[in-house]
């Protein structure tokens, strides 16, 4: 099976990034990957992913990323970041550009999983 990217499914999430699924399916549930990109100075939502481990793989750009409540630590085009289940993680693209990266979960992205760590409209 191929699963090919498609710009066209890109959106908006309430993250302050925009997503686009490459592969998040019930016929492979141990693993989604998604194209995430993130616009010059947005810092994404603080969050964390109930029983899901994230893998960030940065493939254009330049950011900060905080994971666990740990430092801002610098990251750039193939670094991996892995974030283990129910770390809070948020990520700054401090570059000029767009920020692209690679969202790799195990066991695939759920929603229900989300957990917005931020005050309401914070």
């Amino acid at each position: 099976m191929i699963s090919s990217f498609d710009p066209g499914t890109e959106f908006l999430t309430p993250e302050r990034c925009y997503i686009a699924e490459i592969q998040n399916c019930a016929h492979d549930p141990a693993c989604s990957i998604a194209r995430a990109r993130v616009a010059p100075g947005v810092t994404t939502q603080l969050h964390a992913l109930r029983d899901t481990d994230e893998r960030y793989v940065l493939l254009h750009g330049q950011a900060e990323i905080e994971v666990g409540g740990g430092p801002s630590l610098p990251v750039k085009p193939l670094d991996v970041v892995l974030i283990p289940a129910g770390s809070s993680q948020r990520i700054t693209n401090t570059g000029d550009g767009d920020l692209i990266f690679l969202c790799v979960c195990t066991p695939r992205f759920n929603s229900a999983n989300y957990i917005n760590l931020e005050r309401p409209g914070g």
